[in-house]
């Protein structure tokens, strides 16, 4: 049996551009960056989250106040797509897919952990920090930081009662969910998902830790492409979910598309040297059938040094003629939120035929509104993925 053509239906999307469709056909079609803030976690500087009327998808102020922020955030953004597809009708039987962190920290108990470790030599500081932490975490702390409990609210709040899966693993957990819930749908099996992730930027424990491994930007804003005096990420605070559907589902219920998932395709690097990034999105690509000549790249390029200079060698490797926008310059980096965003902005410059300014000098000018679209993720420590999407044409539109 053949598989069934996906679109992707709706769109939920909150950065510091804003929420849902028309703050982000503005962000791209804006010759600046999303709102960045310099200051509150100087000398890191990150896009900062959007006011939110959480009633308007939360109504419960129970269910708010229980929730984490990056939980309050991934069940408002995944209410919006759901409200963009139309597709409420639709939750009782609908899979849900989503990419998470690890939860948050209680960050009164860290800061005093590394104030009392801070002077102590190594092998006293591990003493130390097994006591300090035996005597001060809180059993339901741990409860709070289950990451399954994003995908729990969604069904609660919003009643997505269809199978439900939770992936964990930076960017690469947000690629992972797309390609299971395009490839479940495709196999017939459910007619409609629900799927993405969300990431809180203004978090000084992830700070500490993305900084430790050397992934952060220090300074001011700077285009992906163009921070080699400081390379790193900016964060951004994203909440990124997407309605798949089978495309027989959508025409029988009148619903337009905005994007058709031609592919999706997930490699995995060690980045030792012997087998590279630029490597591995080689192999996720010939799993890929792109149309040949010239072709429109939406990145998810982080700012990151390696794997900048990897999907910098990867395009390059095409031998094409590549015109490159970048996902992150516009909306900062969103961990598992990531790969889903860039398909939400991917999918509004097809069916809007939107033509992103250039933002720096690698950002050529696009001539015309692309049909196909290769998005790509490069995650900040590891993980490569594609996908392929097309405009949809209106005869094929209900």
């Amino acid at each position: 049996m053949p598989e069934m053509e996906i679109w992707i239906t709706g769109i939920g999307l909150v950065s510091a551009a804003g929420e849902g469709r028309a703050a982000h056909l503005a962000a791209l079609a804006g010759a600046t960056p999303a709102p960045v803030d310099t200051d509150s976690h100087a000398p890191f500087p990150l896009h900062p989250a959007p006011a939110l009327e959480l009633d308007r998808q939360i109504p419960k102020k129970g269910d708010q106040r229980q929730m984490e922020p990056w939980q309050r955030l991934g069940t408002y953004a995944a209410g919006l797509a759901l409200d963009d597809a139309g597709a409420r009708a639709l939750v009782g039987d609908m899979d849900l897919i989503v990419a998470a962190g690890g939860g948050e920290r209680d960050l009164p108990l860290d800061e005093s952990v590394l104030a009392a470790l801070a002077g102590l030599p190594p092998a006293e500081a591990a003493t130390q920090l097994n006591a300090l932490l035996a005597g001060g975490l809180r059993p339901t702390l741990f409860l709070a930081q289950l990451s399954n409990l994003l995908a729990g609210n969604i069904s609660i709040v919003h009643g997505v009662t269809g199978a439900s899966r939770t992936f964990m693993g930076e960017e690469q957990a947000g690629a992972d969910a797309v390609r299971i819930a395009a490839a479940r749908l495709a196999e017939g099996r459910g007619q409609a998902a629900l799927v993405g992730g969300a990431f809180v930027a203004a978090r000084w424990d992830l700070m500490v830790l993305y900084h430790s491994a050397g992934l952060l930007r220090q300074g001011g804003f700077a285009p992906v492409f163009a921070r080699e005096d400081a390379p790193g990420a900016i964060p951004g605070t994203l909440g990124a979910f997407l309605v798949l559907e089978n495309a027989d589902s959508a025409r029988a219920r009148g619903a337009r598309g905005l994007a058709r998932i031609m592919g999706v395709a997930c490699e995995q690097a060690r980045r030792d040297g012997t087998d590279g990034s630029a490597a591995a999105a080689a192999r996720a690509l010939a799993r890929l059938a792109l149309p040949d000549g010239p072709l429109t790249v939406l990145s998810g390029a982080t700012g990151v040094a390696g794997p900048l200079t990897a999907e910098r060698d990867f395009l390059a490797g095409l031998g094409r003629d590549i015109t490159l926008r970048a996902a992150g310059s516009r909306l900062g980096w969103g961990v598992e939120a990531s790969f889903p965003a860039s398909l939400a902005l991917g999918a509004l410059m097809l069916v809007e035929g939107v033509l992103p300014p250039s933002l720096e000098e690698t950002e050529t000018p696009l001539a015309a509104p692309p049909t196909d679209l290769l998005v790509t993720g490069f995650g900040a420590w590891r993980g490569e993925a594609l996908a392929h999407l097309q405009a949809i044409p209106a005869g094929d539109q209900p």
